[in-house]
């Protein structure tokens, strides 16, 4: 391998070999990974050719364009991410990505979110990872996989070793494919965060998060868990609940967007009685109302001191129990960041915060509201901070890696990604 093979360069005569156009977007992102080398050569860069970029001109990346670039880092040590996120990759395109994978053996982090990609690509990224003992963290989010794409990354997981965040979100996966995963999962240790967001679920049996809670009885390596829109109702997260009295690693648990009321929180709120490794809980766009809350503030009050951060944003709480939340920060330290958006604020609750911030217990950029006074009257207004804000998105400008706004990333980073 060469030590820097100057990509610039390389990718023109690739271009010429190949009878391909340059993308004049990669040609000058090569250019400024060329200067990054030279400034400083002793770490790994993520070349970042997202699609979605509005500072500089984009010409979107091709099944084509892709060939070219995979034949210019086949052999470069310093390229160890690459960001192709919002481009018009297609199955075409994921062919020349496995064959990539196969035989680059420095990438760590591949970002193919918002492409084209569907089944049969899958199947041939996913058979990549068979043999690739490099990759650690992969994003597949939004490619219309389905059900037997998804099946294919099921396989996968029995095989591979090496990765330890997969992001399946948005793929339109089936029941079927997320009993597989799970399966896999209860026997892989080296997976340590999966999203499995948004599948397409026709049953109300909720056999999926079933399965989900038998395979958090026996995994002992997954720290962050998503199960965003699974249709969600009490019944999934007593079982949950139950499996997570045997796991001792899960630290993150996003069950936003679900159909979760106060009587599926009774269960979290006695499971956080007892619980010694929960760090994150996202319940945000769910039901709980106020006696959710209550259920929660009690416990957080009274016996849990290891969770740091909760999401309630949009739940129907009213003053009462957001109040009631605001109380148990008083008597429990260790829970740092609250998001509390979206619910019915009265002047009990803009009072009560507005005193959490003033006093110094919780800092402004924990939480996304700032009080402000009209006519001696206390009110909350909006502040962009939350959990995860730059999931689907990132900042055309400044840090992308936001704390206040990614405060799940500054609790419990799995990889720097």
């Amino acid at each position: 391998m060469s030590v820097h093979p100057d990509l610039h360069q390389h990718y023109v005569q690739a271009c010429q070999s190949l009878g391909r156009s340059e993308n004049p977007f990669i040609a000058h992102l090569l250019q400024e990974a060329d200067k990054d080398y030279k400034n400083d050569w002793t770490k790994g860069i993520t070349l970042k050719i997202a699609g979605n970029n509005h500072l500089v001109p984009v010409q979107r990346v091709t099944d084509d364009d892709l060939q070219v670039l995979a034949s210019v880092l086949r052999n470069t040590v310093f390229v160890t991410g690459l960001d192709l996120r919002y481009n018009i990759l297609t199955d075409a395109g994921a062919k020349h990505m496995a064959a990539f994978l196969q035989e680059n053996s420095t990438l760590q982090y591949l970002n193919l979110m918002f492409n084209y990609i569907g089944t049969s690509g899958a199947e041939l990224i996913a058979k990549a990872l068979h043999r690739n003992d490099t990759l650690g963290y992969l994003r597949m989010t939004g490619n219309k996989i389905g059900n037997k794409g998804g099946m294919f990354f099921a396989s996968m997981l029995q095989i591979n070793s090496t990765l330890e965040k997969l992001d399946l979100g948005d793929c339109d996966m089936g029941t079927q494919c997320l009993i597989a995963i799970a399966t896999a999962l209860a026997r892989n240790r080296s997976v340590k965060a999966i999203n499995l967001n948004r599948p397409l679920l026709y049953s109300e049996e909720e056999e999926t998060t079933v399965h989900v809670a038998l395979m958090l009885k026996n995994n002992s390596s997954l720290v962050e868990l998503h199960l965003c829109k699974h249709d969600m109702k009490n019944f999934g997260v007593e079982r949950l609940c139950e499996a997570l009295y045997e796991n001792s690693s899960l630290r993150y648990l996003d069950l936003s967007c679900n159909k979760i009321t106060c009587d599926g929180v009774k269960f979290l709120a006695k499971l956080l009685e007892w619980n010694q490794t929960l760090e994150i809980l996202d319940l945000n766009a769910n039901r709980i109302e106020d006696d959710g809350a209550i259920y929660l503030s009690e416990a957080l009050a009274l016996y849990n001191r290891t969770l740091q951060a909760l999401s309630v944003v949009s739940n129907n709480i009213s003053g009462k129990g957001l109040v009631a939340l605001s109380d148990a920060m008083k008597r429990n330290m260790e829970l740092s960041y609250i998001y509390i958006w979206g619910n019915k604020f009265d002047e009990a609750t803009c009072m009560a915060f507005s005193e959490l911030i003033q006093r110094g217990r919780l800092k402004p950029s924990c939480t996304d509201v700032e009080p402000y006074t009209v006519d001696g009257h206390v009110h909350l207004a909006e502040l962009s901070h939350g959990l995860k804000k730059h999931y689907y998105w990132t900042p055309s400008y400044g840090e992308v890696i936001n704390r206040d706004a990614n405060a799940s990333l500054a609790i419990a980073a799995v990889s720097e990604h």
